[in-house]
């Protein structure tokens, strides 16, 4: 067997005599086509790259295990959080979100933070950003906010107009773009960085009773960020930089973790609270609701193969257990759907039956039969239908999670820019940034929007200006714009401040 174990051979097994010297007529040729160790591998290598995903497409993946310190059955059903001490395996995933597979680990983006959690009642996704809001808020605007920060479509390079023609027409995103432009956007590798689920999850109870959460995942290495010029220099010098820290320090035992927290709002509260709980650019303050500390994630195991363990593993917000369910949150109703069909497609209708994939703490059971890459004993010959009298599994009306109350009129409900919609980011700006902060911010803003037409710089500044008048102010001068354009622009309608500054 040991022998076996070392010996080449064809992926059907077959031992190969020779894996240097094509079969022949005559030492000089032609090849001949029997030589089906030769057919085999060439055509395996025209097919080795499965299509990139079109965002997270650079990241990296570790295993560890998520140990629950505090008991959680008052808020929710979930096993894995019912008792301190229990332990869970998980797989997590980093990555950057806008650039292709070959981009550098240092851009200015921000950064997916996924976890797999092999529970067992199946397995639970949390599929999250490093920061706690984002750009938009409706899934219709997805598509095409990710193509201006893709490449030009003509030119196929970055184009930071198409980039701020989009977000200075998306005032919504401007707390995320405050983010995103700090030192934030350019965290110093994945271990000094925090996760946040960013979308409202709906907990429940064995009784019935319904809870909102939001999750954090606090590094406990502590927040590290790289300047504009740090993350530049890296990005030529070590384009992998965050990819190889992460993987030294556990091949070394250094192994990273998180404190993992959520804040609770009880279901009563979500109708009066002073924002709407389902909208993602905004965040709750911890004042209002303070972080509950539920358990800590560490990382202590390398992925043996990348293709395999990475590049194949598959997150989806879809993957609840009993206890957790999705919130009304527009763009997480329509990433459940999305994040599948975008796995159906990469990486085929069977790819749960991969192994990073595939439940680990219990079995999967159900009528799905087939498709291409069937890789277990899809399902031998019991029955593929339900119901039947053959004993095949049912249904199992107890983990229904509760009923919840909707209303309303169906219609496309635009959601009303208001002054709220500034109001968090000029927060951030004035009472949590350092002097120092907010130096780098405008320094890197200039930096980016100095790139863009002028008419494209004004309606974003009155924007930075809406958010906070110095904000405005700072970045206007930097560009060497006209402060007082700049304040009048502030002070119109967005549809008035767009006609203002059409082409």
């Amino acid at each position: 067997m040991a022998k076996d174990k070392k010996r080449l051979t064809t992926a059907s097994g077959l031992p190969v005599d020779d894996d240097q010297n094509t079969l022949t007529a005559g030492p000089k040729g032609p090849a001949l086509m029997q030589d089906v160790h030769v057919m085999e591998k060439l055509a395996h290598f025209n097919r080795e790259r499965i299509p990139e995903r079109v965002v997270h497409a650079k990241g990296a993946g570790a295993y560890g295990v998520f140990e629950c310190t505090a008991d959680m059955s008052k808020y929710t059903r979930a096993k894995f959080l019912a008792k301190a001490g229990k332990k869970t395996d998980v797989f997590a995933r980093f990555s950057t979100v806008g650039g292709e597979k070959g981009s550098a680990d240092t851009a200015r983006d921000p950064r997916g933070f996924a976890v797999k959690f092999y529970t067992e009642e199946g397995n639970y996704d949390m599929t999250g950003n490093n920061t706690p809001v984002f750009f938009i808020r409706d899934p219709s605007k997805f598509p095409d906010f990710i193509h201006t920060q893709k490449r030009n479509p003509a030119t196929n390079m970055p184009d930071p107009d198409m980039f701020w023609d989009f977000l200075s027409l998306t005032p919504e995103s401007i707390h995320q773009v405050t983010i995103l432009f700090s030192d934030r956007g350019t965290p110093d590798g994945y271990r000094h960085m925090n996760g946040y689920s960013s979308h409202t999850f709906k907990w429940y109870n064995a009784k019935g009773e319904v809870y909102w959460v939001q999750y954090h995942f606090k590094t406990e290495q502590g927040i590290r960020n790289l300047t504009r010029q740090q993350a530049g220099k890296l990005a030529g010098e070590d384009p992998d930089y965050a990819t190889r820290d992460l993987r030294e320090a556990i091949a070394k035992g250094d192994y990273p973790s998180w404190r993992v927290c959520v804040q609770i709002m009880p279901a009563k509260d979500a109708k009066t609270y002073r924002w709407n709980i389902n909208d993602i650019t905004k965040v709750w303050p911890h004042a209002d609701y303070p972080l509950v500390e539920i358990g800590r994630m560490t990382l202590n195991r390398n992925p043996d193969n990348y293709f395999a363990e990475v590049e194949q593993a598959a997150f989806s917000p879809g993957n609840f257990v009993p206890g957790i369910a999705a919130s009304a949150d527009k763009m997480l109703q329509a990433r459940v759907v999305s994040y599948h069909d975008a796995h159906l497609y990469r990486l085929g209708t069977n790819y749960q039956l991969l192994s990073v994939n595939a439940p680990k703490a219990c079995s999967a059971h159900n009528y799905q039969r087939d498709g291409y890459m069937r890789c277990d004993d899809n399902g031998k010959g019991g029955p593929n239908y339900w119901p039947n009298s053959m004993g095949g599994p049912a249904p199992d009306p107890s983990v229904a999670e509760p009923p919840i109350e909707l209303e309303g009129v169906a219609a496309r409900h635009p959601q009303e820019l208001t002054d709220d919609d500034f109001f968090q980011a000029g927060e951030l700006y004035r009472r949590v940034m350092t002097n120092t902060d907010r130096e780098h911010l405008v320094g890197n803003i200039v930096a980016h929007l100095g790139g863009t037409q002028k008419r494209i710089q004004l309606r974003q500044c009155a924007i930075f200006y809406k958010a906070d008048a110095d904000y405005g102010t700072q970045v206007a001068k930097g560009l060497g714009l006209n402060v007082s354009e700049v304040k009048k622009l502030a002070a119109m309608s967005q549809e008035e401040r767009v006609k203002a500054t059409a082409a």
